[in-house]
């Protein structure tokens, strides 16, 4: 445990004193890092901004430009294509804002596109930019900015098309609103000089993938119309944003990381729940342990953001939080929400203008509010378990303390690997850098779909490789045979009367979505969940949360797609029992390893939800189980396997040991290791130890994705440095036979709805035999 400085009397140092003094603090404190404040760095830009730009900047209390604003500002009058990646509230927007209202100020039939993650960071950039628009004099005649989305109106899509010279958009948009009717757009097209991405380090893994393509083929039609806009991304701090920038945008881009914006002081403080018991293997709930510092943290009037892993763990702490201050501080119940996918775009607006104008005290939610929406002065953010990648847990503590504020972030580990790996080595967590954003809009059965768009929006030719890949010629082909396509003298028409946009999700592979109907007392729409997903989160009799609330599924309807709930008042919540297979189906890439033989390739991954467990609230106890019947699903992906030699397993059976047990824990410490070298999600990667497609127990980790998307393969070139780490996951965790902290949580697959905490009801595997194997590969023995 770590102390808190009693020479120290700011706000948050009171605050944590309290906790530490409480009666139910048992040591949970292992480290607390003190961020100090930044002073701000400022630059001018090399020619003078306009008088009434900066008149009007002046205004809203912008002075004088950061250092990264005013570099980015040169860059991008020089027409250079231009990523900025500096940290939250860094001011990136008046890096991409300036140069675009100089430009659309002196020259108004000039056009801009801003491309944003999602609807509401749209809107709430549009109030910031009209804000800046309606200082300048003239500026509301000259800039016409607006919002181009689903929620936009037909009247008003016509009149935007027409006037408008800033669009804000999301990509969603642009795939199936805008792009496929280029024509409509031809105005505002032939005009653009500028397209803005922000948030790109969203832009990762299959959402990515898709989001490249996207901008492939606005390229396309761009060219068509003689544009060349230069291109302005915005990022948190991630470890290769200039070649994700490079990858999105398919051109070069110029990178700038140095950061001139001043921060103000955060107390980062690591923790650990206690131990349950002296065997020092089980852990307090980490669920219930954010709830009771976030009810501390509402109670005394600190506006408080809980990021959670889960929609399911968002709607336990909400419950939680709820329940306690209705004992407590019956008041404030209503001023705690939670906020995740799921919820109905209406409700989703509601809480967010609630949070923003203060009239909201706490919300528990997941990475849905990650992004740089303003959400106005939020005092603490607490991060109940590692959220996947560095890069994710900076945005989270960077919703706190926006500006020169002091702010608390509380970083609650769950008892797996990598938190508690985080626990002891609090220096690897703030010393890391952060983690390699990964895409692959090669892939395939993505670029197949953009492909079909593409044709659909003008004809396909050879010329068009230099956009989409080498891959091009060979899915036309297949596109042809299906009859999607026709080539006629060279070029690709679209010759069917499908529209080829509404089949392509740029966010999941599925293009299937389940309505989820409340039938109590009538038919009511309450939420939408993705087809993969559905038989883990509203299977039979299992129970749906919903704003803290319990309904118990009546039916999942497989072929209508819809799950029907009732609201019914149970002490327990349910968690999905996942059973998987896998088939390898192409080998591509091998090399041995010290007597470890590993091999990349294709291979096919099945898996159905069996059964399901009831896990009572609060304690945690499994109180329930159930069995279900449905429907097997099937994934065509890629994989690394890998299996030791028999000079490995014969040292290993001669210390009277067995190498599957090894195996297993082996296998369960890479899959919650592997986010800190690759930018994924654990639910990103499945595991299984099995014997059927080698003769011999192997570990497969695969991408839980179609067609894969770079993980499994990135894992296959940096395998040395993954297993090492893994190694010291086992070799310095404190338990004796193995634990939930080492190489515990066997799970064939993670699902995509687990609440981390019950992870450590399952079987443990054996330590000191996953010990072996390793050092006897990586000879450290």
């Amino acid at each position: 445990m770590e102390s808190v400085p009693s020479e120290d009397t700011s706000k948050i140092t009171r605050f944590l004193r309290g906790i530490v003094s409480s009666p139910g603090y048992r040591g949970q404190i292992a480290h607390i890092a003190d961020i100090p404040p930044r002073e701000a760095e400022y630059r001018d830009p090399a020619e003078p901004l306009d008088p009434a730009l900066k008149k009007a900047l002046a205004s809203l209390g912008v002075r004088r430009l950061y250092s990264h604003q005013a570099e980015a500002v040169d860059l991008i009058r020089k027409s250079r294509n231009v990523a900025v990646v500096t940290s939250t509230a860094s001011g990136k927007s008046l890096c991409y804002n300036i140069p675009v209202l100089e430009t659309l100020y002196h020259a108004p039939d000039s056009t801009a596109l801003y491309m944003f993650p999602t609807k509401a960071l749209a809107q709430d950039q549009l109030r910031a930019l009209g804000d800046l628009v309606l200082r300048l004099p003239g500026g509301g005649e000259r800039i016409r900015p607006g919002t181009y989305d689903g929620d936009t109106p037909r009247y008003a899509r016509r009149k935007l098309r027409q006037d408008a010279n800033v669009i804000m958009t999301n990509p969603d948009m642009l795939n199936q609103g805008i792009l496929p009717y280029h024509s409509r757009w031809s105005r505002f097209f032939s005009n653009l000089e500028y397209v803005v991405i922000d948030e790109m380090h969203t832009y990762r893994g299959i959402f990515g993938s898709n989001v490249a393509n996207v901008i492939r083929r606005l390229r396309r039609i761009l060219k068509h119309y003689g544009a060349d806009p230069v291109f302005i991304l915005c990022s948190a701090t991630i470890a290769n944003p200039g070649e994700l920038a490079e990858n999105l945008i398919g051109a070069p881009v110029e990178t700038l990381t140095r950061d001139g914006s001043p921060s103000g002081r955060k107390r980062f403080v690591l923790w650990n729940p206690p131990f349950l018991d002296k065997h020092k293997i089980g852990r307090k709930s980490s669920n219930v342990e954010a709830h009771e510092v976030m009810v501390k943290l509402v109670e005394s009037d600190v506006q408080t953001i809980t990021f959670t892993k889960a929609r399911v763990v968002a709607e336990l702490i909400l419950r939680y939080v709820r329940d306690a201050l209705a004992r407590r501080n019956p008041h404030l119940v209503d001023k705690i929400s939670a906020y995740r996918a799921g919820y109905l775009p209406e409700e989703r607006r509601r809480i967010e203008k609630a949070l923003f104008s203060g009239r909201l005290l706490g919300v528990a939610s997941t990475n849905a509010l990650e992004l740089g929406i303003d959400v106005g002065s939020l005092d603490a953010s607490i991060i109940v378990g590692f959220p996947g990648t560095i890069a994710s847990t900076w945005q989270q503590a960077g919703r706190a303390g926006r500006k020169t504020d002091e702010s608390l972030v509380v970083f609650i580990a769950y008892n797996d690997p990598v938190d508690q790996y985080l626990m002891r080595h609090p220096g690897y967590f703030f010393d890391q850098t952060p983690e390699n954003a990964v895409i692959g809009p090669d892939n395939p059965y993505i670029l197949a779909g953009h492909l079909g768009c593409a044709a659909f929006e003008l004809p396909l030719t050879k010329e068009d490789e230099a956009y989409f890949g080498d891959l091009t010629a060979p899915i036309v082909g297949v596109l042809e045979e299906v009859e999607k396509v026709k080539t006629i003298d060279g070029s690709t028409y679209w010759a069917n009367t499908e529209f080829p946009a509404a089949a392509l999700n740029l966010r999941t592979i599925s293009d299937d979505t389940f309505t989820i109907v409340d039938v109590t007392g009538g038919e009511r729409v309450i939420g939408v969940v993705d087809s993969i997903s559905a038989p883990e989160l509203v299977y039979p009799e299992g129970v749906y949360l919903h704003g803290g609330e319990t309904y118990l599924v009546r039916e999942l309807d497989l072929d209508g797609k819809i799950a029907y709930v009732e609201r019914k008042e149970v002490d327990y919540y349910t968690q999905p029992v996942l059973d998987s297979s896998i088939r390898v189906t192409g080998e591509k890439r091998s090399t041995a390893l010290n007597g470890l033989n590993v091999f990349y390739g294709d291979a096919t991954v099945s898996w159905a939800t069996t059964a399901f467990k009831k896990i009572r609230f609060y304690s945690m106890d499994s109180i329930g189980y159930g069995k279900l019947d449905l429907p097997t699903q099937h994934l065509e992906t890629v994989s690394i396997w890998m299996y030791p030699g028999p000079g490995v397993t014969d040292v290993v059976k001669r210390r009277g040991r067995n190498p599957v047990e090894g195996l297993v824990g082996l296998k369960n410490v890479l899959i919650n290791i592997l986010p800190l070298f690759v930018m994924c999600d654990r639910q990103d990667i499945g595991g299984l130890v099995e014997s059927s497609n080698t003769g011999r127990p192997a570990v497969f980790l695969y991408d839980r994705f179609k067609g894969g998307l770079g993980f499994s393969e990135k894992a296959f070139g940096l395998l040395p440095g993954i297993l090492e780490a893994a190694l010291d996951v086992i070799v310095e965790c404190t338990c004796e036979g193995g634990c939930p902290s080492c190489v515990g949580l066997p799970v064939l697959r993670p699902p995509q709805h687990q609440d981390p905490d019950c992870g450590h009801g399952y079987p443990i595997p054996d330590k000191e035999t996953a010990r072996l194997i390793l050092e006897e590969i990586l000879e450290r023995g």
